[in-house]
């Protein structure tokens, strides 16, 4: 088996993964009792889906019983720019590192099931390949499988990776050897809390996900709380803050799958053009990207937030066309920038 294991892990980064590491099914007991108190205290908003099927989320041994190893792997995205810079431009959006070209849960499952097909032929036996869309807790699994940690701002950390990667798991019958756990490693560092810009982070290593700008831009539905629209700024989709400001990014590897690199009309579109977005647009400028999942809908609202945040007058007109949108939430948004921008209460 440490052979095999040897040539797996070979395999793997031949396939364009920099970091694998194996666990037991079973090597988070109290994985189950963190998901149902975070579900219990209603953090989880509006995402239904972590409530539903909740006993083989917190236990991967009884979402496929006759699975003995979880193989897990990391794949780099790292930027090649600094993602908190589009910030301070008000008339421009920002867009989440990972959402700014080709959807990676496609690119991802494509590399695990090439990985786990080498698997089955190797030793005969069964597997399935899960990213992300599936009841299956990632990030304790990898940290069960010593691929780092997960840090105070619940993302996983790595020493040699940072935090710009993503997951893929393997679950197989075949009994691996696991690794050991990753240790944490946040010390006395607050920097992902503190730079949080909705106080997202009830304390260390918990989060709230209805404060949470990914949250509110991509799962959230219908109209945003106006005491946390201000808050979100310029972010249209997802929010980067927390993981680009980690001290340990400075260890971070490079990404080498070129369509994880930003779109350049993505880095930083600017805010009127998409504001004129309707749904055929939308959907051709987003082709096969993961921002195509939420609709023009969603996305347009965000838009109409970011330039109420902006403090742009030269940005009145391409809002209040949107003030009568037939979608009632953009509309709602619209009036809301309106009444921002118009009055000047904006930061």
């Amino acid at each position: 088996m440490a052979d095999l294991k040897a040539r797996l892990i070979e395999r793997a980064r031949a396939e364009g993964f920099a970091k694998v590491g194996v666990c037991r099914p079973d090597a988070v007991p109290e994985m189950a009792a963190r998901l149902d108190r975070f579900v219990a205290e209603g953090r989880h908003g509006q995402m239904g889906w972590m409530a539903e099927r909740m006993g083989w989320r917190g236990d991967p041994s009884a979402l496929w019983p006759e699975a003995r190893s979880v193989i897990m792997l990391a794949e780099p995205y790292t930027p090649d720019h600094d993602p908190l810079e589009v910030l301070t431009q008000r008339d421009r959006a920002a867009i989440s590192v990972y959402a700014q070209n080709r959807d990676y849960h496609d690119i991802v499952k494509k590399r695990l099931k090439r990985v786990g097909r080498w698997l089955v032929e190797e030793e005969g036996c069964e597997i399935k390949v899960f990213v992300d869309t599936a009841p299956v807790m990632e990030k304790p699994l990898a940290q069960a499988a010593g691929l780092g940690w997960q840090g105070k701002h619940t993302n996983l950390l790595s020493r040699d990776l940072g935090n710009w990667f993503f997951l893929g798991a393997i679950f197989t019958t075949v009994a691996l050897a696991p690794d050991d756990p990753g240790q944490e490693n946040c010390g006395s560092c607050t920097a992902c809390l503190d730079i949080c810009p909705t106080d997202a982070f009830p304390a260390p290593f918990q989060l709230d996900a209805r404060r949470c700008i990914s949250y509110l831009t991509i799962e959230h539905k219908g109209p945003v709380d106006e005491e946390l629209r201000p808050l979100m700024g310029n972010r249209i989709y997802g929010c980067d803050d927390c993981l680009a400001i980690c001290p340990w990014n400075k260890f971070a590897q490079q990404a080498t799958e070129m369509r994880y690199v930003g779109r350049e009309d993505l880095r930083g579109p600017k805010l009127a053009e998409l504001a004129k977005l309707d749904d055929a647009g939308f959907r051709t400028m987003f082709s096969g990207s993961p921002i195509k999942r939420i609709g023009r809908d969603r996305f347009v609202r965000n838009v109409a937030y970011a330039i109420g945040n902006s403090g742009d007058p030269t940005l009145l007109e391409a809002v209040r066309a949107l003030c009568t949108d037939p979608d009632d939430t953009v509309a709602d948004a619209a009036q809301w920038a309106v009444g921002r921008l118009t009055e000047r209460r904006f930061e």
